[in-house]
């Protein structure tokens, strides 16, 4: 029934869209928690390009995005992100600073909400014994935030696995790239579609279960 995986690396696909994944979450988390502390800082400015930047990205469709990327930043400006004359490296990387970028400004949402539900108090503490802005959100804001938003962090990630598929329109090699070209060869239509489906079943279900326990293992007791 399934012959027709013969002679394509579906294993392949999967592991080049975990790599995308894994490498896109972490720059987005550590944007996203800039970002964050940028649209709590005491700073107009700051304040300000925190919350142009998160309103302006999470309403440009990912394509764009992802598009502009590789034509944009690559074609018109040069930028490729390393000394890497091979495309299919090239589109990798410019697809992971896509996804970054992209999902960065639903990180820092998540993580906005999260400094929310810290009480004043904790920050006036910690600004009444010496530690400044900086320090206070290190120290006493941000752990007691990251803790309370393991849910909503979870969804972006789980999101954002599913996002790595636009990675495709940029000529890199990930799950539904690979389905597009089964497509276009293979009559087994239906077949294709169940393969990759629960391909991305099995990396989003046991992510969402696992970041779902430890969300609640982890939650900060009010």
């Amino acid at each position: 029934m399934f012959d027709f995986l013969e002679g394509y690396d579906v294993l392949g696909a999967f592991w080049m869209t975990v790599k995308l994944t894994a490498l896109s979450a972490l720059g987005s988390l550590v944007w996203g928690t800039l970002l964050a502390a940028m649209r709590v800082s005491p700073v107009p400015l700051m304040r300000g390009f925190g919350t142009a930047y998160v309103n302006i990205v999470r309403n440009i469709p990912l394509t764009v995005i992802i598009v502009f990327s590789s034509l944009g930043l690559a074609d018109v400006f040069g930028m490729t992100l390393g000394a890497s004359d091979d495309f299919a490296a090239q589109g990798f990387r410019l697809a992971i600073l896509g996804l970054a970028a992209y999902h960065a400004a639903f990180v820092c949402e998540a993580i906005r909400s999260g400094i929310n539900t810290v009480p004043m108090g904790q920050a006036e503490a910690a600004r009444a014994i010496g530690l400044s802005f900086s320090q206070t959100l290190r120290l006493v804001v941000l752990p007691q935030a990251f803790r309370s938003v393991i849910g909503p962090l979870a969804n972006v990630l789980i999101a954002l696995t599913k996002n790595t598929t636009v990675a495709a329109a940029i000529g890199v090699a990930e799950a539904a790239y690979l389905m597009k070209k089964m497509i276009e060869n293979e009559a087994q239509t239906l077949l294709i579609g169940v393969v990759f489906a629960f391909g991305f079943v099995v990396l989003t279900l046991p992510t969402g279960l696992i970041l779902g326990w430890l969300g609640k293992r982890l939650a900060v007791k009010r």
